[in-house]
């Protein structure tokens, strides 16, 4: 295989069962309708929410989370570059937890004014932590066998075979 085929290779390689694209359906929507909120809503979910929640630079901020998230959803849910498009979805719940759920354990959260302490971050973290959680898994196994990935895979373990089978 040559070095871009190898890259390639690690890139969409999996050996996750087919029914991990329930798991690509759930985190692929969930970010394609946030990313499409910080445009349709962006005084209560885009702009706005960032301002409130004291993000540097929301102007910017918020449309840019809402492009990556639109991106990484279509790319997530076609199955497509999944590994590569988990990163930047794991960066982003990161960020989302730290800056507007982890302020309500010590009752300081702008966005969730009276709510503190351990059961409200619970319950207020549950769909981030999800979130978190799926893009994880997704960066660890793979896109699954009904995925895009799964099928650049093959024609690219083909190509390096007919490839070494020609030396």
């Amino acid at each position: 295989m040559t070095r871009l085929s190898t890259w390639q290779a690690r890139l969409t390689s999996t050996s996750a069962p087919a029914a991990v694209v329930l798991v690509r359906l759930y985190v692929g929507v969930v970010f394609l309708s946030e990313g499409i909120l910080k445009f349709v809503r962006p005084d209560t979910q885009g702009t706005g929410r960032f301002d409130k929640a004291g993000v540097p630079a929301p102007g910017f901020v918020g449309p840019l989370d809402g492009v990556f998230e639109i991106g990484c959803g279509l790319l997530i849910l076609a199955g497509l570059l999944t590994r590569l498009a988990a990163i930047p979805m794991v960066v982003n719940m990161l960020g989302a937890l730290l800056i507007t759920k982890l302020p309500i354990l010590w009752g300081d959260a702008p966005l969730f004014d009276g709510k503190s302490g351990w059961w409200d971050f619970a319950h207020e973290s549950r769909t981030d932590l999800a979130q978190l959680c799926g893009s994880l898994f997704l960066l660890i196994v793979g896109a699954g066998a009904y995925s895009l990935d799964a099928g650049l895979y093959r024609a690219t373990a083909l190509a390096g075979a007919a490839g070494a089978g020609r030396r």
